[in-house]
Parts: structure tokens; C-alpha cells; sequence
């Protein structure tokens, strides 16, 4: 009896110690520069995001936060880094909508997503727009509905690739209004937006982004907003669910994750950190240019969102047949 008594109290202390370790790592991290990795190319929506974020975050940290680019994969490369990385609050992964497609798109993922990442943040959602050429033979979206559903399959439509936030928008429009379109997927957004304003092919769910200027030029027609609530940059625009397809959502989205096991005092400090360099006026005029909306979610918030997301996409995938390329 005395030597479990002796063991429980040896246990207690142990792990009031650890405990005590965990906080007192916290209070004092970072001691050295963080890195955010970012998990596509330089010059995309994420790296600009990140771009603009670093040296904010690194103001409130008192450290560096280095961005490091490592695109491929559709971000699988970048996000298999850092979940592989030291859970010590040095590594960050900034990702983006692609991270809730993968886990149905790519079988063979060489990390698992849900148990090897930790949310922290989710930093914007940026809506789709169904744009189409200007001669495209409809004003809303209750008329394009209407049209194509009278002609099965004789319309197509544009995506920066298969199994991208542009085709997923497009098969779960699709699907919601029972229209048969032929996707037609591109290396890219960029060749999918010069052949939408050249009328090679008249549909497109853009990128708020890239769209917004040739809008503003009157290269291409709005019809609808794939969000919730219309948006700033588009204030005349209706979404897409006003104009009758109820529940229709769709968003491109960045958020952070950190490896699974990283402290969480370090986790919430990097959230308060990210939601103060979000709530700065500069940072507000900027992603408004790009159409983003900013949140900088909690980290059970932004946990509930990819969970939701997974799901959603995995539905539509399977249901689409759709394979990476």
C-alpha cells in the first residue's frame, strides 16, 4: 500500500513537472526564427498571403518567420514536410483549399492528414465566380441554368486542373442544378482565363483574384458568387445560392497547421499572433484587393471547418469520378 502511495505521488509530481516544462517552453518560445512553410510556388495566392502575414507575425513574436516555398504535389510535398517536422513551434505550414481534397484525390498520401497536422489558424476564404464570356447567351444564373439544361453537354467549362477548387466548384454546381457540362481542365489558371476571354471555352468558376480585373475590363461576365454573402469586390454580384440553388458553397481558403504534438500554449500564442497581424488596417486593405475575406479562426474553429470540408469533397469527388492528373 505505502509503495503504491509512493508511486501515485511520484506520477503526480512527474507530471506536474512536465507540465511545468511545457509552460515554461512556451513563455519563452520563440528563442529563434519560425518557419512558415508554404506548401505552392512563388507568386500564388498563398505566398502572397504569406508574404504579407511574416514579418507581422515576426513583429508580435519577436523573432523572424521565414517563409519557405516547396510547391508540388498539389501541396502534398510542402505539407509532408512539415508534418515530418520536430513538433517544437520552429515549422508552420501555410496551405490551402487543397489540403481537404487530397485526402480523397491522392490515396496513396504519404502522411495522413487529420492525425499528423494540428489546425492553429484559418487565415481567409476567397469565393469562386462563375464567370463566362460576354457573348455567353445569359444575364443570371437562373438563365444559364435554364439554358444549359436544354442543351446537355454542349457547354463546357474551364479548371486550372483536375480535382482543383475550380473543377470541384464546377461538378458541385453540376451536380446541385442536374446540368451535364464537359470540364475541360487546364495546366493552370492562367491558360484556362485567356481561353474563357477568348471564347474558346465560355464557362469558368474563377478565382476571385485573377478574375476581378478582366471583370472590371469587361473582358468577362459575373453571374454568381460561389460564397455565402456577396462580396465587396463584387457588390452587385448575387451568389450563386440567391439565384436559387440553395446551399450552394464554395470557397478557396488558406489556413495554418503546425506538426501534430506541438505544444499547445505555443499553438494558441501563434494564433493570437496571427489574428492581431490579420486585424491590422494594411492587411485588411490587402486582401480586400484580392477578394479575400479575413478570419483568423481559433484553432477548434478552423479543426471543425477541414473536417466539414474533407467530407464535403470526398462526397463529390467519388460521386464525379474524379482522379488526379
Amino acid at each position: 500500500m505505502r509503495l503504491g502511495k509512493r508511486l501515485l505521488a511520484a506520477i503526480s509530481i512527474a507530471l506536474l513537472l512536465a507540465g511545468s516544462v511545457s509552460h515554461v517552453a512556451a513563455q519563452t518560445w520563440p528563442t529563434r526564427p519560425v518557419r512558415l512553410v508554404v506548401s505552392f510556388p512563388p507568386g500564388g495566392g498563398a505566398d502572397a498571403i504569406a508574404r504579407l502575414l511574416a514579418p507581422r507575425i515576426a513583429d508580435g513574436l519577436g523573432q523572424s518567420v521565414v517563409v519557405e516555398n516547396r510547391g508540388g504535389g498539389g501541396g502534398t510535398i510542402g505539407a509532408d514536410a512539415v508534418a515530418k517536422s520536430a513538433p517544437d513551434g520552429y515549422t508552420f505550414l501555410l496551405d490551402a483549399s487543397g489540403h481537404s481534397v487530397n485526402p480523397s484525390l491522392q490515396p496513396k498520401m504519404p502522411f495522413d492528414t487529420l492525425k499528423d497536422l494540428a489546425s492553429v489558424s484559418l487565415l481567409v476564404t476567397v469565393p469562386n465566380v462563375l464567370v463566362v464570356h460576354p457573348s455567353f447567351p445569359a444575364a443570371s444564373v437562373k438563365e444559364f441554368i435554364a439554358l444549359v439544361k436544354g442543351k446537355p453537354g454542349q457547354f463546357s467549362f474551364a479548371s486550372s486542373g483536375n480535382g482543383g477548387a475550380q473543377h470541384l466548384a464546377g461538378e458541385l454546381f453540376k451536380a446541385q442544378a442536374g446540368l451535364f457540362m464537359v470540364h475541360i481542365p487546364y495546366r493552370g489558371g492562367g491558360p484556362a482565363l485567356i481561353d474563357v476571354m477568348s471564347n474558346q471555352v465560355p464557362i469558368f468558376f474563377g478565382n476571385m483574384a485573377s478574375t476581378l480585373p478582366h471583370i472590371r475590363a469587361g473582358k468577362l461576365r459575373p453571374l454568381g458568387l460561389t460564397g455565402r454573402t456577396r462580396s465587396p469586390a463584387l457588390p452587385a454580384t448575387p451568389t450563386i445560392a440567391e439565384e436559387g440553388l440553395k446551399g450552394y458553397e464554395v470557397y478557396e481558403w488558406n489556413g495554418v497547421f503546425a506538426p501534430a504534438g506541438t505544444p499547445a500554449d505555443v499553438v494558441a500564442r501563434m494564433q493570437r499572433e496571427i489574428a492581431r497581424a490579420m486585424g491590422l488596417p494594411e492587411v485588411r486593405e490587402r486582401l480586400a484587393t484580392l477578394g479575400a475575406e479575413p478570419i483568423a479562426s481559433s484553432a477548434v474553429e478552423l479543426e471543425r471547418f477541414r473536417r466539414a470540408e474533407i467530407e464535403k469533397w470526398a462526397a463529390v469527388i467519388k460521386r464525379a469520378g474524379i482522379k488526379a492528373d
